[in-house]
């Protein structure tokens, strides 16, 4: 039994397709296929079962499956160790990261961390909450960036900072000459949101509902720049994460709001600790959240400090 069949077969157990499985371990399909057929043929055993439309792990396979992710894991913690004593971090760190943090937080300290940990190959992924914690679950992805709690068996959760949420207004509202807002005063409201799963939507409407009434949402976006772009149309008002406005978009203003934050911390499996690089990654990313500037509120909006 070799390590490069145990990682080809997890592959196919993981993606249910040879081809794609192939494809991500850099192996041409029939000899990831032989391979798999000679891991078969020792075990005695079949591993998957195959059809035209699609591969299903057998008993067998499940069996195989938690064994030979021990395995490489195990493997690779003492690849990293021994790299570690003579002062090498590296390996490759798969990071999810949610589409309302990743543009704002992430580019400049990934850079930093690059430079610091050139050895350690980071790949981002975005996507919601709820998908980046099935992901996590299901071992494509090795920790996540996201907005706490997220309460899932078998994940632990480290809170990093906190932020606020702001009201993104046209600008010219009735409600801009009010330096700070109530829940209250967006009753009346049409509300500019994020798309259905994304928490960032989920935690407005819950504001909202704590406070008593539904609001009236007029459209959703996948993208924060789209948002605020409607909201600069006059479509209505919306919220939005304090690191989503540094920089000032034409036609709107801000205000805060009693009680509106979020929590921003890092999820990852409870049952398989972090390798050295994925911990390395997280400890700067906590390092690098304690300095962040927040933008500074004035009667016109929200304004980077001064420098």
């Amino acid at each position: 039994m070799e390590l490069h069949q145990l990682r080809y077969f997890l592959a196919v157990a993981r993606l249910k397709n040879f081809s794609r499985a192939a494809e991500q371990c850099r192996v041409a399909q029939p000899s990831l296929s032989q391979q798999i057929m000679k891991l078969e043929d020792e075990l005695g055993e079949k591993l998957f079962e195959r059809t035209k439309r699609e591969v299903a792990i057998t008993p067998a396979g499940e069996l195989l499956q938690a064994h030979a992710e021990r395995v490489l894991h195990e493997v690779e913690l003492a690849g990293e160790g021994v790299r570690e004593l003579r002062g090498l971090v590296r390996g490759r760190v798969t990071l999810g990261v949610l589409p309302t943090v990743a543009p704002y937080f992430l580019p400049q300290r990934l850079r930093a961390f690059t430079t610091k940990y050139p050895a350690v190959d980071v790949v981002v992924h975005e996507d919601t909450t709820h998908q980046l914690a099935a992901a996590l679950l299901a071992k494509e992805i090795d920790l996540a960036l996201v907005s706490l709690p997220v309460e899932r068996p078998g994940l632990r959760a480290e809170e990093f900072f906190s932020e606020r949420l702001l009201v993104a207004l046209p600008a010219g509202h009735a409600l801009a000459k009010k330096r700070r807002l109530t829940l209250d005063d967006l009753a009346p409201e049409a509300f500019i949101l994020m798309k259905e799963g994304h928490c960032l939507s989920g935690q407005a409407l819950q504001f909202c509902r704590i406070n008593g009434f539904a609001p009236r949402v007029s459209f959703r976006s996948a993208q924060i720049e789209t948002v605020l772009a409607f909201v600069a149309k006059g479509w209505g008002v919306s919220v939005v994460p304090e690191m989503a406005v540094a920089r000032p978009t034409p036609g709107v203003t801000y205000r805060t709001c009693a009680g509106m934050t979020r929590s921003i911390g890092i999820i990852h499996r409870e049952a398989r600790p972090l390798t050295h690089a994925g911990r390395a990654l997280a400890d700067f990313l906590r390092d690098g959240a304690g300095a962040r500037v927040a933008p500074r509120l004035s009667s016109g909006g929200i304004h980077p400090p001064p420098t």
